[in-house]
């Protein structure tokens, strides 16, 4: 049997509010004066933990750019042409504290497969720069979370038991806990998932510990099982990834 991770890249191996930040700037050019700044506070609520209605950054920019009344045409070519600035001085991003150090410590025969609703611009280029790309044997962009995920997680379940890890529930790990896979949540929901996870902590270095135990749990394994653990908190439209 084949133990499979299935991450999710924004938010969950990459982090920082450069991508959304250039996704907003593209925006406000289209929305009404003060937009940006907005966005720039709400974003500081939702970091915070105070701004629950909103899944992520990205979620943040449409919505309010929705209530500006911005064009959903105008708002889809303003997240393409923010996407090509990823990894860029107008879009930085960071790897996740820990994810090099994650990806080496799992088993060798642990799969480690990307899952993103994200276009596939910059992102292998960064996988690449940050030493991780060799590390994952597929990437599946555009997926089309929620309903896009289910066919991955089944192909995956055929050959072993499978951990959806990401920081939206709704998108990333509903699908996969439907099917009866294990889930790992990271990200500011994390201090207080809003549903039942198998694993949950703020930073993905914070979570590591239990998703190493997990994969080498399935990989030791002859019938691996769900193991439900809490991991305490560390010190989605077509732009939800």
């Amino acid at each position: 049997m084949t133990p499979t991770i299935l991450f999710d890249f924004d938010g969950t191996l990459a982090v920082g509010d450069g991508p959304v930040l250039a996704f907003a700037r593209q925006v406000a050019e289209h929305a009404w004066p003060g937009y940006f700044e907005r966005v720039m506070a709400t974003l500081r609520d939702h970091d915070a933990g105070t701004a629950t209605q909103f899944r992520d950054g990205y979620d943040v920019v449409g919505t309010l750019a929705r209530q500006d009344g911005v064009d959903p045409a105008a708002l889809q070519r303003a997240y393409l042409a923010s996407r090509r600035l990823l990894g860029t001085p107008e879009a930085p991003v960071d790897a996740a504290p820990g994810l090099t150090e994650l990806l080496t410590a799992l088993p060798r025969t642990t799969l480690v497969v990307l899952a993103t609703n994200a276009p596939g611009v910059g992102v292998e280029r960064l996988l690449t720069t940050w030493g991780v790309r060799e590390r994952f044997a597929d990437l599946h962009y555009e997926v089309g979370k929620p309903v896009g995920l289910t066919p991955i997680v089944q192909a995956a379940l055929a050959d072993g038991p499978v951990l959806a890890v990401g920081d939206i529930v709704e998108n990333d790990l509903a699908p996969a806990a439907a099917l009866g896979a294990a889930t790992a949540l990271v990200g500011p929901a994390a201090a207080t998932p809003p549903t039942a996870v198998t694993m949950h902590a703020r930073t993905l270095d914070a979570l590591a510990p239990a998703i190493t135990a997990w994969a080498r749990t399935a990989t030791t394994s002859a019938t691996p099982t769900t193991h439900r653990a809490s991991v305490p908190s560390g010190t989605a439209d077509s732009f939800e990834r």
